[in-house]
């Protein structure tokens, strides 16, 4: 088989699942990007968190713990390590 065949194929078997998720697996994928968004709005909102902006003798720890970046990457993290598992249980359970 064509390397160029098999990647069609896989694409379109892709669509088509993304095309047929249920309700609950597309909720599942989208707490991630939720949550990155309401990170940015947090920071946004209070910009006074983030230390970064004004670091005046602040440590590196100091600098890095920022709530605001947490939830960010937490985000991040869930959208692409654990919502891919998650949502293949449901489907498999479905």
């Amino acid at each position: 088989m064509s390397a160029d065949i098999a990647h069609e194929l896989h694409v379109e078997g892709e669509r088509e699942r993304s095309e047929t998720r249920s309700p609950r697996a597309r909720l599942v994928l989208s707490l991630g990007p939720l949550t990155t968004i309401a990170g940015v709005v947090w920071a946004l909102a209070q910009p006074w968190r983030l230390t970064l902006l004004h670091p005046s003798g602040q440590g590196f720890w100091w600098l890095f713990a920022e709530p605001p970046l947490f939830v960010v990457l937490v985000g991040v993290l869930f959208r692409w390590l654990l919502a891919p598992g998650i949502v293949e249980d449901l489907e498999a359970a479905e």
